[in-house]
C-alpha cells in the first residue's frame, strides 16, 4: 500500500479516530488517506489552536491526542502547543509535512529544520526517510508519548517518502504495566508518616490519573491526613472534603503555607519542579516523601529525603495498608488555618459591585457548572483566583496550565474537552488578552455545533502583569490595549454575544448560556483593585482563623 494509507492504519491501531489541524501542500497524501479511511479531521484556524486541542484531549483521556501541520511555517505555529505539552505533561503527537528529500525542484523555499527545532520540545522527534518505518516510528511516537511521564513527540512525514509503495503492515501497541515501588522504600515511607507528628498529603499534576485519583480518595478517608493540592492537582480529592487545606496557589503567605510550615512531614504525590514549587524545602526542617513515577529531579527548593518510584495508584495502596490513623498525630495547626480559609473564601462570594469582584465571578461559576462541568481557563490574573476560591469536586474538571502557563490556550481546550466530553457542561474563562490570541477559533466551535460558554474577563489590559508592575512600585507602561465590541465579535462568527450589566445579572446570564445551546460569548468587565489585599504578601492577615 502507500506510505501514507499505511501511516492512517498505524494511527488507527493506536485508536485514533480524530486529528485537529491546518494541512498544506505536503500533506495532501496524508489528508487523502485519512480521507479515503473515515478519519475525522478538525480543521483549525491557527496550528497553534490544533496543538492545544490534542495536548488537551490528551490530558483528559491519557491517549495521545494527534495535531498536524505543514512545513515551515505552519510547523512553527507548533512550537508553543509543543511545549505547553510537554511542560505540562500531556500526551501529544504531532504531525508534520516536508517537501521531498530525496529529490526537490523548489530549493529551500520554506524550508527549515524542524526536528532540530521539536528536539528541546519534545521526547522524541524524527523524520521518516522510508515507507518501511512507519509502523515503527508511530508505533514509538505514542509509546513515548503516553509513556510517564507523557509529553510531546513529533513525526515529520515528507511528502516522496508519503508516496512510496510498501509491504509494512501497522504494529499492535501491545501490553505493558508500569513496575510498582520495592517493598524497603514503602516501608521507609510509612515509617517516616507514622512517626511523624503533623503529617500533610500534597497532591500533584501526576496524581491527577483515574486509578491514582481513585486511591487517594480511599487514603484521605482511610488514612485521615489533611491535604492540599497543587494547581495541575485540583479535583483529584473533593475539595469539599473536611481535611482539604487549599491549594497552592501563591508563593507563600497563604493559609494553606501556615498549615506547610506547621508540618513535620510532607507526602508529595506526583509533584515535580516544573510545576511552581507549592512550597520551598529546608535542610532539617521536615521530612519529605516523594510518590512518583520517577525519581526526583533534585532541585534548590525540592530535595527530598525518602522516594517512593513506581505505580503511584500502588504505592498509595500499600502505604494507607501500612500506616493507618495515628493517635499522636495532632492537626490543631492545620484546623486554624482551614478555618481561615474557609472564611475568606466565603468573604467575596456575594460581593455585588460591578465590574464584577473576582471571588463573585467564581463563586457564580461555581454555582453554575454541575459536578462533571468542565471549566478551562486561559492565563491571566483571575487564574489565581479560580485556582485559590474554585471547589473542584472531581479530576480535570478545573483545567488550568501553570506548567508552561501560556496566554491563548483557554478556548481551544474547552474545544477539544467538548468534543472528549460532548454530555458535560464546558465554560472557557479567558483574559481579554489571552482570548483574543486565538479567538478565531470561535468559528471552529460554531462550525462544528459545539454547546460552549464563553466568559471573556475583560480589564482591558494585560492584567497580570500590570498587577506584578504595581507589586514592584512600577508606573504602569506598556499594558494597555484596546478591544472590539465583544457582543458583536462574537455574532459576525454566527456565535451569540452577552454583556451583563451587573453581577446578579451575569450569573443568570452565565446559567442560561449553559442550559441553551451553541456558542455563546459574555463579555464581562472585571474589578481587580483588590489583588493586592487578596492574593499578595497580606493574605494571611485578611481573615485570622
Amino acid at each position: 500500500m502507500k506510505a501514507s494509507d499505511l501511516f492512517v492504519k498505524a494511527l488507527e491501531a493506536e485508536g485514533v479516530r480524530c486529528i485537529y489541524g491546518l494541512p498544506g501542500e505536503e500533506n495532501l497524501d496524508l489528508l487523502e488517506s485519512m480521507r479515503a479511511a473515515g478519519m475525522r479531521l478538525i480543521v483549525t484556524r491557527h496550528e497553534q489552536a490544533a496543538g492545544f486541542m490534542a495536548a488537551t484531549q490528551g490530558r483528559l483521556t491519557g491517549r495521545a491526542g494527534v495535531c498536524l501541520a505543514t512545513l515551515g511555517p505552519g510547523a512553527t505555529n507548533l512550537v508553543t502547543a509543543a511545549a505547553y505539552a510537554q511542560l505540562g505533561a500531556m500526551p501529544m503527537v504531532m504531525l508534520t509535512g516536508q517537501k521531498p528529500i530525496k529529490v526537490s525542484k523548489q530549493g529551500h523555499f520554506q524550508i527549515v529544520d524542524v526536528v532540530g527545532m521539536m528536539r528541546p520540545l519534545t521526547k522524541s522527534t524524527r523524520t521518516l526517510v522510508s515507507a518501511e518505518h512507519v509502523p515503527s516510528a508511530v508505533r514509538e511516537a505514542f509509546r513515548r508519548a503516553e509513556e510517564e511521564r507523557p509529553g510531546a513527540t513529533h513525526l515529520e512525514l515528507p511528502e516522496d517518502v508519503a508516496r512510496e509503495s510498501t509491504d509494512a503492515a501497522p504494529l499492535s501497541p501491545g501490553v505493558s504495566r508500569r513496575p510498582v515501588a520495592d517493598e524497603a522504600s514503602i516501608a521507609q515511607a510509612v515509617e517516616a508518616i507514622a512517626s511523624a507528628r503533623r503529617p500533610l498529603l500534597m497532591i500533584g499534576a501526576g496524581a491527577n490519573r483515574k486509578l491514582t485519583s481513585e486511591m487517594l480518595r480511599v487514603f484521605v478517608d482511610r488514612v485521615g491526613m489533611p491535604f492540599f493540592s497543587t494547581q495541575m492537582g485540583k479535583g483529584v480529592v473533593d475539595e469539599t472534603h473536611p481535611l482539604w487545606m487549599g491549594t497552592a496557589a501563591m508563593s507563600d503567605g497563604d493559609f494553606v503555607h501556615r498549615a506547610i510550615e506547621a508540618s513535620d512531614c510532607i507526602v508529595n504525590v506526583g509533584h515535580d519542579v516544573i510545576e511552581k514549587p507549592p512550597f520551598v524545602m529546608r535542610d532539617g526542617r521536615r521530612t519529605v516523601v516523594h510518590l512518583n513515577f520517577s525519581s526526583a529531579e533534585v532541585d534548590p527548593v525540592y530535595f527530598p529525603q525518602v522516594q517512593v518510584t513506581g505505580d503511584i495508584a500502588n504505592a498509595v495502596w500499600r502505604i494507607a495498608e501500612g500506616v493507618g490513623p495515628r493517635s499522636h498525630w495532632d492537626f490543631t495547626p492545620f484546623e486554624r488555618a482551614r478555618a481561615g480559609l474557609d472564611a475568606q473564601l466565603l468573604s467575596g462570594a456575594a460581593d455585588d459591585r460591578f465590574p464584577i469582584y473576582p471571588a463573585r465571578l467564581v463563586a457564580e461559576v461555581r454555582r453554575a457548572m454541575p459536578d462533571d462541568g468542565v471549566v478551562c481557563l486561559d492565563n491571566g490574573m483571575y487564574k489565581l483566583w479560580f485556582a485559590r476560591y474554585y471547589r473542584s469536586r472531581r479530576p480535570n474538571t478545573l483545567l488550568l496550565d501553570n506548567a508552561l502557563a501560556t496566554m491563548g490556550a483557554g478556548l481551544p481546550s474547552a474545544i477539544a474537552a467538548k468534543l472528549v466530553h460532548p454530555r458535560r457542561k464546558v465554560l472557557a474563562v479567558c483574559g481579554d488578552g489571552g482570548f483574543m490570541m486565538n479567538s478565531q477559533e470561535l468559528e471552529t466551535a460554531v462550525r462544528l455545533k459545539l454547546d460552549l460558554t464563553v466568559v471573556v474577563v475583560r480589564d482591558d489590559g494585560y492584567g497580570m502583569i500590570r498587577w506584578k508592575q504595581g507589586e514592584m512600585g512600577l508606573p504602569d507602561f506598556g499594558m494597555a490595549l484596546g478591544n472590539p465590541d465583544f457582543v458583536r465579535y462574537a455574532e459576525a462568527y454566527g456565535a451569540r454575544g452577552h454583556r451583563p450589566g451587573s453581577a446578579t445579572e451575569f450569573g443568570a446570564t452565565l446559567a442560561r448560556c449553559l442550559e441553551s445551546g451553541g456558542v455563546h460569548v459574555i463579555d464581562l468587565p472585571i474589578d481587580y483593585s483588590d489583588n493586592a489585599r487578596a492574593l499578595g504578601a497580606g493574605v494571611e492577615s485578611a481573615v485570622e482563623p
